[in-house]
């Protein structure tokens, strides 16, 4: 006679449909009392007591999995996508989703999730490496990572082999320019004709994210100021919103206000004035927004809006417009300013970063770094011999 087996060791049956032998282990009970079991099969009896070792060793251990073992690495990722991104800006989501589809799913999609290995996340980041830049590739390792943290949450998958692999170096990307003084000037011509005349001058000459400026509304625009004032107020731009999801500038230091110059001025006034035009032309189609720079109808614009007119008004002014994008008005304010002998400090905070430190970063091929008050101090307190 068979020996039963003990309780908890699971059970192993032959499936005469299916012809492959079942193991079975129940694992614990729902909320309404029902067995929670989970199942695995193989073509031998043996193959199928090594499973059913595994499910009991997986219980013990308190790694209960899903029973369903087909469940593949592009399922996860498709779930972390649907649910993951709860809450991000939505050009947040439309990026990640990008590069999820692009580079995850077609090369590890189709990977049963309990069999991914360590080696193949290696093998697939040292391909990508070859094609992708290193913030890029590093962007997308992090959603696989993300993906596959989610999925071991919901007892998918037992540990995160993402986690055993490091990310390589990729590709140099493209860094980002400045103008020099004569472009900007040839931009700020070009852009006289245009509806982008306010967007380009005012990222040009206040140093405003483009995400801050899309997001810019009338009643933080004072074009008149108040010369009265002790001290005098001049006109400026209340830069406090950001088109992020949460409507905040990228940190607090970034919520600022900027003084115009006079080209400013003029420029936001003529946008009044095109904007009065496209309100009487649109109607009742008009959406009845208080942003300063809009589409025909009164709409928000988004990156693409942004980067199409501004690269029509750069080929205008003769430049190469595919190699320039809007961000790069304001590394071009940073160099202009650092050029003229604006102190980093100074930059620093019109830029709206916490410190200096961000600034030399990110823009440390726009900063001169010449401190010249040393030299000229030591000039005059030791003259030099021809003085």
């Amino acid at each position: 006679m068979t020996k039963r087996r003990s309780r908890g060791d699971g059970g192993l049956h032959w499936n005469d449909k299916r012809q492959r032998w079942i193991a079975t282990v129940t694992v614990g009970y729902s909320p309404n009392g029902k067995r929670i079991v989970r199942k695995a099969s193989g073509k031998t009896k043996t193959d199928a007591k090594n499973k059913l070792k595994e499910l009991v060793r997986d219980h013990e251990d308190g790694l209960t999995l899903a029973s369903s073992h087909g469940y593949t690495v592009g399922q996860a990722v498709a779930d972390w996508l649907a649910h993951g991104l709860a809450g991000r800006d939505p050009n947040t989501i439309r990026a990640q989703t990008s590069l999820a589809k692009k580079h995850i799913i077609p090369a590890l999609g189709a990977r049963k999730l309990r069999e991914l290995s360590a080696e193949d996340v290696d093998e697939w980041l040292t391909e990508k490496a070859t094609a992708l830049a290193t913030s890029t590739l590093r962007e997308t390792r992090s959603i696989l990572k993300r993906a596959i943290t989610r999925a071991q949450a919901r007892d998918k998958v037992k540990r995160n082999v993402v986690l055993l692999c490091n990310c390589p170096i990729g590709q140099a990307g493209r860094p980002s320019k400045a103008l020099t003084f004569e472009e900007a000037e040839s931009l700020l011509i070009a852009a006289e004709e245009s509806p982008m005349r306010g967007y380009i001058v005012a990222a040009l000459l206040t140093g405003a994210r483009t995400e801050e400026l899309r997001a810019l509304t009338w009643s933080h625009v004072d074009l008149e100021g108040d010369p009265d004032a002790i001290p005098a107020l001049l006109p400026h731009i209340n830069v406090w919103r950001s088109v992020r999801a949460t409507g905040d500038t990228k940190t607090p230091k970034s919520r600022r206000s900027l003084a115009l110059p006079q080209r400013a001025v003029d420029a936001l006034r003529a946008q009044w004035r095109y904007q009065v035009t496209l309100r009487a032309v649109a109607g009742d189609r008009w959406s009845g927004s208080d942003l300063v720079f809009t589409s025909k109808v009164g709409t928000a614009l988004d990156d693409a809006n942004v980067r199409r007119d501004f690269r029509r008004v750069a080929e205008t002014a003769g430049l190469r417009a595919k190699q320039w994008t809007p961000r790069e008005l304001r590394h071009s304010f940073v160099s202009l300013l650092s050029d003229s002998g604006v102190t980093i400090e100074r930059i620093s905070r019109l830029v709206g970063h916490k410190g200096t430190s961000v600034t030399e970063r990110v823009y440390r091929k726009q900063i001169r770094p010449v401190v010249q008050d040393g030299a000229t101090a030591m000039n005059r307190i030791f003259p030099g011999a021809g003085a």
